[in-house]
């Protein structure tokens, strides 16, 4: 089975979203280079990225086999108009599952009995593949339990001061990581880290 990843942009001051939740100012990179990049699974969504971006992407994205967010991440995209990103299948954490998703063919799986549950679903689905988790109550919660394997943050240069901070609520103890890469990117430094076990 492969990895548990979280994967988020974030602020230099540690933040993954504004007090608002706007992300503009962390996904500005994500538009800001000369490099066009189609998401695989995504249709037509193209981005304009530095080259080393791109060719990051180009080895990264393919890996993933499923996501997990948290009902936050979920409500506040509008649940991507029923087209999830990278067109893979979505395993959303949430109390209450919401009744208009919740039928045959959809892409998510609503997730009632927490993390763990949400993790062993997501590693069957994706078979052979990482799986992705985005969100930070969702990423702590992972952490708490000790089932993530490794961080991916687009660390983006500018200070937030106020929001959604990434590494919040956090009582599993000390944890180490151990650099495993870095690439410099146009108004983004890419840091691939695992958890040591």
């Amino acid at each position: 089975m492969g990895n548990v990843v979280a994967y988020m942009s974030m602020s230099l001051d540690g933040f993954v979203a504004g007090p608002n939740d706007e992300v503009d100012q962390l996904h500005a990179w994500l538009m800001g280079g000369d490099t066009e990049f189609t998401l695989p699974g995504s249709g037509d969504a193209v981005l304009k990225l530095a080259p080393a971006s791109a060719e990051l992407l180009r080895e990264t994205l393919p890996a993933f086999g499923a996501v997990i967010v948290g009902r936050r991440t979920f409500d506040l995209s509008g649940a991507w108009g029923g087209d999830p990103p990278l067109g893979l299948p979505h395993f959303v954490v949430t109390h209450q599952v919401p009744a208009e998703w919740a039928k045959e063919g959809s892409p998510f799986t609503f997730v009632t009995d927490g993390v763990a549950s949400a993790v062993q679903q997501a590693k069957r689905r994706a078979g052979e593949k990482d799986v992705s988790v985005s969100g930070a109550s969702i990423i702590q919660q992972l952490l708490n339990a000790r089932l993530l394997d490794e961080i991916h943050i687009d660390q983006v240069p500018v200070l937030l001061g106020e929001g959604v901070r990434l590494f919040d609520n956090l009582d599993a103890g000390p944890m180490g990581l151990e650099i495993a890469r870095v690439v410099q990117g146009s108004g983004v430094t890419h840091l691939r880290l695992r958890v040591a076990k």
